[in-house]
């Protein structure tokens, strides 16, 4: 399950990177680990619901800082969770 987790985190990450939050949320809705709340409450954040974004960090033991910039934020989630590696497929 922890890999299958990373990947997600990776995956939501690289959604977000692309600017697409929407698609980031509906990778880390369900997931309850602290990075992937990290990851929920900055889609919120970006989202501009910060009362949601609030919940989030507090579920994840990190304070919401409102003067770090989006981009800062999204550098060290990136840098914790790792690069995103593709999927070799067989044969291939």
């Amino acid at each position: 399950m922890a890999g299958a987790a990373a990947r997600e985190h990776r995956e939501a990450i690289a959604r977000l990177r692309g600017g697409d939050w929407q698609a980031a949320h509906a990778i880390v809705k369900d997931l309850e680990d602290p990075l992937a709340c990290r990851i929920h409450a900055l889609c919120h954040r970006i989202e501009g619901d910060t009362a949601n974004a609030r919940y989030w960090y507090r579920r994840a033991k990190v304070r919401l800082d409102d003067a770090r910039g989006i981009d800062d934020e999204l550098a060290e989630l990136a840098a914790i969770a790792g690069p995103l590696r593709a999927v070799r497929r067989r044969g291939a």
